[in-house]
C-alpha cells in the first residue's frame, strides 16, 4: 500500500506531466516558417479557441491570450516575450513582417477560421499567446487595491486602469472576483496588467496582512471623500457591484468613505467610484510631498 507521501508525490508528477502535455500542444516550432492553419479540425486551432473562449482556460493550460496590436505592443513595452504571435492570412502578409523581430513563432490563420476564433464583435487581426506570469507574493506597505467579488470584467479591466494611472501597484483579488487574466478584462485593462502586481483568489483575512489603512467603500455610510485627509500607501476595498464590500472584509477596515452624489444616491458605478478615490488618494499624495 502506498503511503501518503508516495500519494501526493504521484499527483505532483501527473500535475507536471499535464502541464507539459499542454505546453506541448501548443510547441508550433517551424523551420520553414510560419504555421499556416486552414481547417476547422487542426488540433491547434482547438486548443486556441479553449484558450479563448472559456474564461477560466488560462488557469489550466498556464497561457494567456492578447488579441489586438495595442494589447501585444503593451506587453512587449513590459519586457513581455510572446510564445506564439497569431495574425489572419491579410493581417500576416501586410504587417507579419513588423512583428517578426519579436520572437515568438508565428501562427498564420485564414480570414475565415478567424471569426470563429475571436469573441470581439469586431475581431483584431492578429493576437499574442503569452505565459501566465507567476503570482507574486503579497506586498506588504503598497498602494493596493482589493476587489471582492466584482463580476463585470468591463468594470474589474477599467479599475485595474485607473490603479495604473494613479500610482496603485497591487491588485489584490478576492474569491468570487472576475478572473483577471480573461479576454474581456485583458480588453478593458488595455494594457494595465503589466504595470501591477495581480494576486488571485484571496480570503478576506489575507488582506489584514497588507500593513496599511484599508479604506472600504460605501454608498451611504463613512466619511466624505472631499473632507478627509487621505492616507498614503492605502488599500482602497472595493465591492460587488450590488452587494458592496462584504462584511467580512469591512470589519477588517480602518476607514470607510463615501463620494457625494447631490444628483442622487447610489448613482455611481464601481468603476466610476475606485477612478474618483484613487485619484483623491493621488492627489493628497501630491499635495503632501
Amino acid at each position: 500500500m502506498q503511503t501518503p507521501s508516495a500519494i501526493l508525490r504521484a499527483c505532483r508528477r501527473n500535475v507536471q506531466h499535464e502541464r507539459r502535455r499542454d505546453r506541448e500542444r501548443f510547441c508550433l516550432v517551424t523551420t520553414t516558417g510560419p504555421l499556416f492553419i486552414t481547417s476547422a479540425a487542426n488540433v491547434q486551432l482547438k486548443e486556441l479557441k479553449r484558450l479563448v473562449q472559456d474564461t477560466t482556460a488560462y488557469r489550466k493550460q498556464n497561457r494567456v491570450w492578447l488579441e489586438g496590436d495595442h494589447l501585444c505592443r503593451a506587453a512587449l513595452e513590459r519586457g513581455v516575450h510572446p510564445e506564439l504571435m497569431v495574425f489572419t492570412e491579410t493581417s500576416w502578409s501586410r504587417t507579419g513582417h513588423a512583428w517578426a523581430g519579436h520572437g515568438g513563432t508565428q501562427v498564420v490563420i485564414s480570414d475565415s477560421l478567424w471569426t470563429s476564433l475571436s469573441t470581439l464583435e469586431s475581431p483584431a487581426p492578429m493576437g499574442f499567446v503569452i505565459g501566465l506570469p507567476d503570482a507574486p507574493k503579497l506586498q506588504k506597505g503598497k498602494a493596493t487595491v482589493v476587489l471582492d467579488g466584482l463580476q463585470d470584467p468591463g468594470n474589474v479591466g477599467s479599475i485595474l486602469r485607473s490603479a495604473a494611472a494613479f500610482g496603485f501597484t497591487q491588485i489584490l483579488a478576492i474569491k468570487g472576483t472576475a478572473a483577471l487574466w480573461s479576454a474581456k478584462v485583458l480588453r478593458a485593462g488595455m494594457g494595465a496588467h503589466f504595470g501591477l502586481q495581480l494576486i488571485e483568489g484571496l480570503a478576506p483575512v489575507d488582506v489584514a496582512s497588507l500593513e496599511v489603512p484599508l479604506i472600504a467603500t460605501s454608498s451611504h455610510r463613512g466619511e466624505f471623500l472631499h473632507e478627509a485627509p487621505l492616507p498614503w500607501p492605502c488599500a482602497w476595498l472595493l465591492g460587488h457591484e450590488g452587494q458592496g464590500v462584504s462584511e467580512a472584509l469591512a470589519s477588517l477596515s480602518t476607514l470607510s468613505m463615501r463620494i457625494t452624489q447631490p444628483g442622487g444616491e447610489e448613482s455611481l458605478n464601481v468603476a466610476s467610484a475606485a477612478a474618483i478615490c484613487m485619484h483623491a488618494s493621488a492627489a493628497s499624495r501630491a499635495r503632501s510631498a
